[in-house]
């Protein structure tokens, strides 16, 4: 390939980050700043209202609502996702699903002027459902449109960008930018600003090869779209790849997520994706950027120093998921994945321990923090970044957006379950 063909490939791959998984990040990062701001809102919503206290559990529960709505959502964008894709393409599907993102930032922005805590419920729920889209459709357009070689790579991205948008959502929420009290609006409506990004740079980018051809048979559109990503006149072995599934895949209609079930050609694949997809969540290391107040002040953190020890978490998987991307092209993904998960185990019982003995060891807090780092590393190394491009790899064209649409609603489901008993269980 000539010197700096990639240079498309990877301004597309920017621009739809940006957009996409970016904003699943940032959207759980920005929750944790106005956490107690966000909770005096609803008492005084309820106090002016029916002029009723709330006690304590309750503001947790209606917080708790506003935070694991957002997983409902995704759960209606995972379901999405897959006719979306049919339908519009993968381009097209990215870019209309700021819609659902735009409407959310704006209820949020109005919220609190028209003193309605609903409104943020519905807000999250409409982001979510944009981050449930996003985190299903990104992998399958990144897969789709990377070189054989760098698909790994270029896919495993969606989960640096997701990392970033975690350690920006971390930054913008500091107290001396927008997590403030008179601020908070303002901090939870700005996932706009990534979306007018996309708007503005995503057109310019080509559609999926793969889609254009196997899916839309038109080979021209196909052919074009490869020498743009790739730089250079199209390598006769990638197109050759590239029209054998078209033809294996001659006159067959794209399969929905239940025939997937009943499939037993595909049985092994369908079993892996769902466990890893559950796994993802269930580990409780996205519900940490939820609720990073509760984690670090059981640990033994002081109020002051919370929000900034919040930002090494968030730098912790950028860090790791950068390293996994160098990765994981040379030690497969199966290493990546068994390793992180792994490590994790190993962390998750010396921090059980360190909590056990806070109270009687001065020093335990530190070793409390330091696991809750390691954690989140461990799990960037390789469960943050794999797991999206597995249903790429182990499926072929008509089945890839079912198994996505089936890999994402466990993932946002288990989420859901996670984040709701979150904070009752800390």
């Amino acid at each position: 390939m000539q010197k700096g063909s990639c240079l498309t490939l990877v301004l597309m791959v920017a621009s739809a980050a940006i957009g996409g998984t970016l904003q699943y990040g940032y959207n759980l990062a920005i929750m944790n700043a106005p956490t107690t701001f966000i909770q005096t809102f609803i008492n005084e919503t309820f106090l002016q209202r029916w002029d009723i206290q709330l006690e304590d559990y309750q503001v947790t529960l209606v917080w708790t609502i506003i935070v694991s709505i957002f997983s409902l959502g995704g759960l209606a964008g995972a379901l999405l996702a897959g006719p979306m894709t049919i339908r519009f393409g993968r381009k097209n599907c990215l870019l209309l699903n700021n819609v659902f993102l735009m409407s959310g930032a704006l209820l949020a922005l109005t919220s609190r002027a028209a003193g309605s805590f609903e409104m943020i419920i519905l807000s999250r729920f409409l982001i979510g459902i944009n981050a449930g889209i996003s985190m299903n459709v990104q992998p399958m357009y990144f897969g789709e449109s990377a070189p054989k070689h760098l698909r790994g790579a270029v896919s495993q991205s969606s989960a640096v960008f997701t990392a970033f948008g975690v350690v920006l959502g971390q930054v913008v929420g500091l107290r001396e930018i927008l997590g403030c009290e008179s601020c908070w609006q303002y901090l939870l409506a700005s996932n706009a600003i990534p979306g007018f990004i996309q708007l503005l740079t995503l057109p310019w980018f080509p559609e999926s090869p793969r889609y254009l051809l196997i899916d839309r048979g038109d080979k021209e559109a196909c052919i074009d779209a490869l020498q743009r990503l790739r730089g250079c006149e199209v390598q006769s072995s990638e197109l050759d790849e590239i029209l054998q599934e078209q033809a294996e895949t001659k006159g067959m209609r794209p399969r929905r997520p239940w025939e997937l079930f009943t499939d037993r050609s595909v049985r092994w694949q369908l079993i892996s994706v769902i466990i890893i997809s559950s796994a993802m969540q269930l580990c409780g290391n996205d519900s940490i950027y939820f609720y990073a107040s509760y984690v670090f002040k059981e640990a033994g953190i002081s109020d002051d120093q919370i929000q900034y020890v919040t930002i090494g978490t968030g730098t912790c998987e950028f860090t790791a998921c950068i390293m996994c991307n160098l990765l994981v092209e040379r030690k497969g993904r199966r290493f990546m994945l068994t390793g992180g998960f792994l490590l994790m185990t190993i962390w998750a019982i010396v921090f059980t321990i360190a909590l056990l003995f806070e109270r009687y060891v001065s020093w335990m807090p530190y070793l409390s923090m330091a696991c809750i780092f390691t954690y989140i590393l461990s799990f960037g190394m390789g469960p943050a970044g794999v797991t999206g491009v597995l249903p790429t790899e182990i499926f072929n064209q008509t089945a890839r957006p079912a198994a996505y649409t089936i890999a994402g609603s466990m993932m946002w489901l288990n989420l859901f379950i996670v984040g709701m008993i979150f904070p009752f269980l800390v």
